[in-house]
């Protein structure tokens, strides 16, 4: 059995570039996820293949794409870097089998990884990433991998270029009322931290009195100035300073991959996950007048608790 240096963990595997994490064994990756989607009979679906602005994530993302149509599985690769939820609703949208993000998320700039996503979307289970580590194995035992070109794949119809955002901002205005929300004339501070979520925040309310003033909304896979690209107090000094020099109502910070948020308030405080979790249920509570169970974990907030006591 020969070494293998890829092992997934609870959101796919991430290896430092050049190291582990290269060109080679990302087709390996590639090639036992096309052998699971065909054992799993969700090969004629087709895949979404999407990436992020980190350090050469857009050629990974057409190296896998390479693999997978050789394989006989029809992909569609996103045009440009994407958020990980928007590749994931892209699943849904195409009716796939699931979907590759190339992507490390927060981790510092010289990490990248591949990501796996069921065909609901989510992260694949564990039962799932068990099956394609026995297929690395196998791939890496017997050197066996099919390739075609991009070029060669995009003339065979087995490779598709697309933009998800219309699906996405289509699916954002059913879940949350973008109209109702026109007429607030709010100014929202946002750090995209150089990473995939640049300008989503302004396309999504293009049509609104919000006023959106971003910063490092532009790609830059070294992440300057921040340890990492992870939305917590210690990296967000810059978006503290906008909030207050530019007295907006707000602040929001995502990640690397757009999946995480980090949230400030008006003052360029930096609210925890637990201070938000509590703030959005009192919201449901006291201005949406909802009732009903609120299930929580063990280390969700104890705030939770105090206000079921209330309502």
């Amino acid at each position: 059995m020969i070494n293998n240096p890829i092992k997934f963990g609870t959101d796919g595997w991430r290896g430092i570039i050049a190291e582990d994490f290269t060109f080679d064994n990302v087709r390996i990756c590639a090639q036992a996820f096309a052998l699971y989607l065909h054992k799993s009979e969700l090969a004629r679906q087709g895949i979404v293949i999407g990436y992020d602005t980190r350090f050469s994530s857009k050629e990974f993302a057409s190296a896998a794409a390479e693999i997978i149509a050789a394989n006989g599985i029809k992909v569609y690769l996103c045009s440009k870097a994407e958020p990980t939820p928007v590749v994931s609703y892209g699943v849904v949208a195409k009716q796939a089998g699931g979907a590759i993000v190339i992507t490390a998320s927060h981790n510092p700039g010289k990490w990248n990884g591949f990501k796996i996503k069921s065909e609901e979307g989510a992260s694949a289970p564990t039962e799932v990433i068990s099956e394609i580590e026995l297929n690395v194995q196998t791939v890496i035992d017997s050197g066996k991998i099919k390739r075609l070109t991009l070029t060669e794949a995009i003339d065979k119809g087995l490779v598709e270029y697309i933009d998800l955002y219309p699906v996405y901002q289509a699916q954002i205005a059913r879940l949350v009322d973008l109209d109702g929300m026109k007429n607030r004339k709010l100014k929202i501070a946002v750090d995209s931290m150089f990473g995939a979520g640049a300008g989503y925040f302004k396309a999504l309310l293009k049509d609104s009195a919000f006023e959106i003033v971003e910063i490092k909304d532009q790609p830059n896979p070294a992440f300057p100035g921040i340890k990492q690209p992870e939305p917590i107090a210690n990296n967000l000094s810059d978006l503290s300073k906008l909030i207050k020099n530019s007295e907006a109502d707000a602040g929001l910070a995502t990640d690397g991959d757009a999946d995480r948020i980090g949230i400030m308030d008006e003052n360029g405080n930096f609210l925890t996950q637990l201070q938000v979790y509590a703030l959005l249920a009192l919201y449901l509570l006291e201005v949406r007048k909802e009732r009903g169970a609120i299930i929580k974990t063990i280390t969700t907030t104890a705030m939770l608790d105090k206000l079921g006591e209330i309502y």
